[in-house]
């Protein structure tokens, strides 16, 4: 079996391997794109070839920024399209794709990856740790009223009734521009969000509203009537279902609430992404009226050189941790020591004895704040050596807020 890079001429062959893989039809190709494999880089596709010449395996990649904590921008290689056809599965194909992957990120001086996993167990063992989470918010339309927030005037407090700004509603053809421009300057402060490159919105690759799929957009404009903030929506079988929600701030996001949970005709609102900790719910005023269901994991992150990942990241309080890294897939093993002061952090490796001994899975699980290193020592995959430990870790790794991520690949 050979693994190898794909050109051009490769793309049929494997846009059929994958999807054969998955126990799909490809779509039928439209002009100008319109498919989830629109956006592909032909350069960063990979194909496992049998001797004779039979594509049997997938894996790919996309560039894209990563968010971290403290709103640093960084390359992240966005892996995709990963599939073995059923006959050559439990053969080391997968495994074997998965390592010259992961040289081949090295190679490119790339030093963290992502995915969306389409099964939890899979990926774990080649170093991939779930970072970001989402969950289903549903919320009956008769129970649907805000309450009156009860904070005036304080730091963070919401708007307490019209934030000066204005709500239209546009067909998705109509303001796709307005669409790109808004996730811009809201993924660059949200931490574990992805980029959408201008290709993806030119060639409509992925889910909507990036996608062609028919929507209508609620498009808020500040009192300058600046756009910053949409949510895509479609109504069937009474239902209103959002895709996505993206606003600037939250009092933005509470006025596109109000008019997507106030809207005829529905008989229940359905945000399909929203953050673990997101305060809609308890906007609500009827708490038990947001029913939360869906609750799963989003985006996997795979750390390829930790000092660097670690120093690339902003930190909120200052410390030391000495850290104990086992890599199995990739048979490394590291012992580093994270000195935290002023916000930045040095990473170095050292001989001193660990705090923490953990697997790189649960590195890049804890990368981006959205689990405690203490939740994954309770559970039995981190190890702390000493007493306060857990708790220190946990103090650094925190994040300015909840890490999460929309974008669909």
């Amino acid at each position: 079996m050979e693994i190898r890079s794909t050109s051009d001429e490769d793309l049929e062959g494997f846009i059929s391997t994958v999807h054969a893989a998955f126990g799909r039809f490809p779509e039928t190709p439209i002009e100008g794109g319109g498919l989830w494999w629109s956006a592909l880089e032909t350069d960063r596709c990979l194909l496992a070839v049998t001797t004779d010449g039979r594509p049997v395996g997938t894996a790919a990649a996309y560039s894209f920024e990563l968010t971290l904590p403290g709103e640093t921008l960084v390359p992240a290689a966005g892996v995709t399209a990963v599939g073995v056809l059923p006959s050559h599965r439990r053969q080391g194909v997968l495994s074997a794709m998965m390592r010259h992957q992961l040289a081949q990120l090295r190679a490119r001086d790339e030093f963290l990856a992502v995915l969306l996993a389409s099964e939890a167990p899979i990926y774990g063992r080649f170093g991939y740790g779930p970072a970001t989470y989402t969950a289903r918010l549903t919320v009956p339309r008769h129970e649907a009223a805000l309450a009156v927030p009860r904070a005036r005037g304080g730091v963070g407090a919401p708007a307490t009734g019209s934030d000066g700004g204005s709500i239209e509603v546009l067909r998705r053809a109509e303001c796709g521009h307005i669409l790109e421009e808004v996730y811009d300057r809201y993924r660059r402060s949200q931490p574990g969000a992805l980029s959408r490159p201008h290709r993806w919105w030119t060639l409509r690759a992925g889910q909507p509203p990036v996608s062609p799929a028919p929507r209508y957009v609620v498009v808020h404009r500040d009192a300058e009537g600046v756009p910053d903030g949409y949510a895509s929506y479609a109504i069937e079988s009474g239902t209103l279902t959002v895709d996505e929600t993206i606003s600037t701030g939250d009092a933005v996001f509470t006025a596109m609430a109000r008019f997507l949970l106030g809207h005829d005709l529905v008989s229940r609102v359905v945000f399909k992404h929203v953050p673990p900790d997101h305060p809609l719910r308890w906007q609500l005023l009827d708490f038990r009226a947001g029913e939360v269901s869906g609750d799963t994991d989003w985006l996997w992150v795979r750390l390829l050189d930790i000092p660097r990942a670690l120093t690339a990241r902003g930190w909120f309080v200052d410390g030391e941790l000495v850290l104990d890294v086992e890599d199995p897939f990739l048979g490394e093993h590291g012992r580093y020591l994270l000195t935290v002061q002023d916000g930045k952090a040095d990473c170095v490796p050292t001989d001193r004895e660990p705090d923490l001994s953990l697997d790189v899975s649960d590195l890049g699980s804890v990368y981006l704040g959205g689990v405690a290193p203490s939740t994954l020592v309770r559970a039995g995959h981190i190890r702390a050596h000493r007493l306060g430990a857990a708790a220190q870790a946990d103090a650094l790794f925190r994040a300015e807020r909840s890490p999460h991520c929309l974008h669909w690949f």
